[in-house]
């Protein structure tokens, strides 16, 4: 069975970071491009940022330069290192298989002072 399981979103204050995780289980982990996706309140889910199988990486515009993508295949996770988080930034964030129609449960971040 394809798990995919997101952890590390919580409270943060503008400015502040985090980091998010997905631990993946049921594929051979280090073949799949991961994505982190992203919904806010009354908008709708965009791809935050991908990772292929050999690191190449790519991010939405609003991201470039605050957040990271990075895979660690030996622990089948890959993580999204947010730093200088906006108030927009808030939103349920979500683990993805690129290619294959997999998702994780998502994991809530809110920004706000």
């Amino acid at each position: 069975q394809v798990q995919l399981v997101e952890s590390g979103g919580g409270l943060v204050q503008p400015g502040g970071s985090l980091r998010l995780s997905c631990a993946a289980s049921g594929i051979f982990f280090r073949l799949y491009t991961m994505g982190w996706y992203r919904q806010a309140p009354g908008k709708e889910r965009e791809l935050v940022a991908h990772i292929t199988s050999s690191g190449v990486t790519n991010y939405v515009d609003s991201v470039k330069g605050r957040f990271t993508i990075s895979r660690d295949n030996a622990k089948n996770t890959v993580y999204l290192q947010m730093n200088s988080l906006k108030p927009r930034g808030t939103a349920v964030y979500y683990c993805k298989t690129m290619l294959s129609d997999y998702w994780g449960q998502g994991t809530q971040v809110t920004v706000s002072s």
